[in-house]
Formats: C-alpha cells, structure tokens, sequence
C-alpha cells in the first residue's frame, strides 16, 4: 500500500512557488501530503510554510552526462525511500529521470511538458538523445500534459508517446483572483510603456525587442521600454551583463532584475511584449491578459495560442524586430480606449479559456485516476 503522499520534480524550488502552490494546495486538501524534489533555494523555506516537504536534489541545467546519471541515481533513491502514489514532473531533467525511476518503482508518473528547448528542436546528437530519452521516460506514463497543440502532435508523430497517454492545458493557467483586472491609467502626461517580462535569454525575442525598441524611438515616438528579468547564467542562449547594461547606457531600454511579484510592473505598462521564439504557453502573456493590458507576441509555437490578433494584441513574424516596431506603432497609434478594450477583450479571454482552475481539476483527476489503476 503506497503512502499518501504525491512528489512533485522540478528544476528550482522557485518554479513550484511562483507556478504550482495552488495545486500543491489542492492536492493537499485531497488527503495527500506533498515532497518537492528540487534544488533548494530561498523559496524552500515558503514552500516548507505551507507544510510541504522539500528534498534537496542537486540539478545543473547542463549537458553532462557524468551528473545526470548521478541525478538519476538521487531520484530513484528518493522514490524508492518515500514510495509516493504518484509522481508529478515538471521541466526536461525532472520529466525524464524522475519518470523512469518512478516507473521501475512501480509509481504511476504524470508529466508537464511546459515547452521545448532548443536542444531538442535543433536536430543533432544531442536532439537524437533527447528523443530517445523522452521516449524511455514516457512509456508507462500514466498521463503526459503538453501546453499546446503543435508539442504533442511533434512527439505523436515522432513515436515518442501514444495518443491515449496525451492530454492538452492551457498552459499553467493563470490565478484570476491574484492577477485581477487593473485599471489602466490614461497615457497623457507620460510615455507610452512597453513591458516585456522573461529571461534575457536570446530565444526570447530579446534582441528583436531592443532593436524594435531603437526603430521606435528613432521615429521620436512617446514611448519607453522596459525589461524585466535576469540573465541565466547556466544557459548558452543567456544575454550577457555587459550586454545589458550597454542597452541600458543607450537609452533604449530600462532594466529591471527578476522580482517575485510582476503586478505592479504590469499594472505600470500600457502594452505587455514577448517575440519569443518558441514556448509552451507563455505564463507572462496569461497574466497581463488577466490584468486587463494588451500584449504583441510572435506568430511562434506556444505564444499564439495566448493572444487573439486584432482583439487581444496582435501577432508578429518570428525573428523579425521590423514586424515587431510595426506592431509596435500600430498599437501606439491606437485610441486609449481602443488600447484598453484589447485588455478587457484578453481578460474575457482568461476567464474563458485560461482559468487556473482547469488546471487544477485535470491534475485532480490524473491522479484519480493513475492511482486507481
């Protein structure tokens, strides 16, 4: 008889706090206690307030393979000890070598694939590996969650997972409660604020960004741009510091480190940007819909299911910083109200598709029902 205790995989006790405590609760008022298995950080002690057990586990975003495999050896040692009822994946490393060991422990496995890194699309050693692993990892799942429809249709097609182990999300969903409807406040008087929020990594659009930002403010338009989030410093697509603050010194961007809560800096923006290359679904672009601000976003896996075009924000070319100034003037040009309906357009949008709770019920009933098996 297993114990009732459900373990959640994920790359950094950050990621759980910021995206998951909601389903930690849910899962908890179920009967289950909850392990995070993860590297600990200064949001270990938050999740530990909410009576949640934190394992520290080791875990370089890197391609070693020496330490994976030592990875792989900590989790099946945790399993083994804690022998949960089900196991709960999130981010690659998590997905794959926790799923494998819960699957040689005999404990049903559910996965998240949030998204796919570069490695996996560019093709390769490396993108063959990936595969292969996935492949291995997802074999006896009992449920693997993607965020968007093209992800599952690649690992369908590519025979890396069967059709009746799949199930869509609507990404991580987005807390309406917390990220509630902010009144935007009429531009006169001040520049017209331009946000993006993400990792300064390059596959986030953020040189298309500050170089659409150079066009705009060429054309002497009452704009600003502001970026928030830090560089990863594990990750070979991370935007240098001196790279940074040289745009910063510029003038053609004002920086801002990562914060825990965006919703002052979303509240602050007329228009919230992010021409990522690729995503899940990108959370950002749920919760500046949810708080009533119109987004530009790529026409790119992931971020196009976050927007409507034309009613929500709109859409530009992948890779393209003139399509994004383009889009950019556009909404500039716009009438106040025309620029505040696209935010009240994206809140219904929320409500109707994007709720948090979905989330949470889906994950409910995978577990329900992987345990019932």
């Amino acid at each position: 008889m297993k114990k009732k205790i459900i373990c959640i995989g994920c790359n950094s006790c950050q990621a759980v706090w910021n995206f998951r405590a909601n389903l930690i609760k849910a899962i908890q008022n179920d009967g289950y206690r909850v392990v995070v298995l993860a590297p600990k950080d200064e949001y270990a002690a938050k999740l530990e307030s909410m009576g949640v057990q934190v394992v520290d586990l080791p875990m370089k975003m890197n391609k070693n393979p020496i330490e994976d495999i030592v990875l792989a050896v900590r989790f099946f040692r945790i399993l083994y000890r804690l022998r949960p009822s089900a196991y709960l994946g999130f981010t690659a490393k998590p997905n794959i070598y926790g799923s494998i060991c819960a699957h040689l422990l005999s404990i049903p496995s559910i996965s998240n694939v949030s998204g796919l890194g570069y490695g996996f699309i560019a093709g390769g050693m490396i993108s063959r590996l990936l595969k292969a692993l996935y492949r291995v990892a997802f074999a006896n799942s009992s449920r693997v969650f993607f965020q968007n429809q093209d992800d599952a249709d690649l690992f369908l097609c590519e025979g890396i997972i069967r059709h009746q182990r799949v199930d869509l999300l609507p990404g991580s969903g987005v807390d309406l409660a917390r990220f509630e409807l902010l009144p935007r406040k009429c531009p006169e008087g001040r520049k017209f604020r331009f946000l993006m929020v993400a990792r300064v990594l390059r596959d986030k659009g953020i040189f298309e960004y500050v170089e659409a930002a150079r066009i705009i403010l060429a054309e002497n338009k009452n704009a600003e741009f502001w970026l928030l989030g830090s560089a990863s410093i594990d990750n070979p697509a991370a935007v240098s510091p001196r790279t940074i603050s040289n745009w910063v010194s510029e003038g053609c961007i004002t920086h801002i480190h990562f914060q825990d809560d965006v919703r002052t800096f979303i509240e602050s923006a007329d228009c919230v940007v992010l021409p990522s290359y690729r995503e899940g679904t990108p959370r950002v672009l749920l919760e500046a819909a949810a708080c009533g601000r119109a987004v530009i976003t790529s026409d790119a896996i992931g971020c196009r299911n976050a927007v409507i075009d034309g009613e929500t924000g709109y859409l530009c070319s992948t890779r393209d910083a003139n399509d994004l100034a383009s889009k950019m003037r556009q909404m500039l040009e716009l009438p106040f109200d025309r620029v505040t309906a696209f935010g009240r357009n994206g809140r219904v949008f929320m409500q109707n598709v994007f709720d948090e709770r979905i989330v949470i019920g889906k994950y409910r009933e995978a577990i329900r029902l992987s345990i019932e098996v």
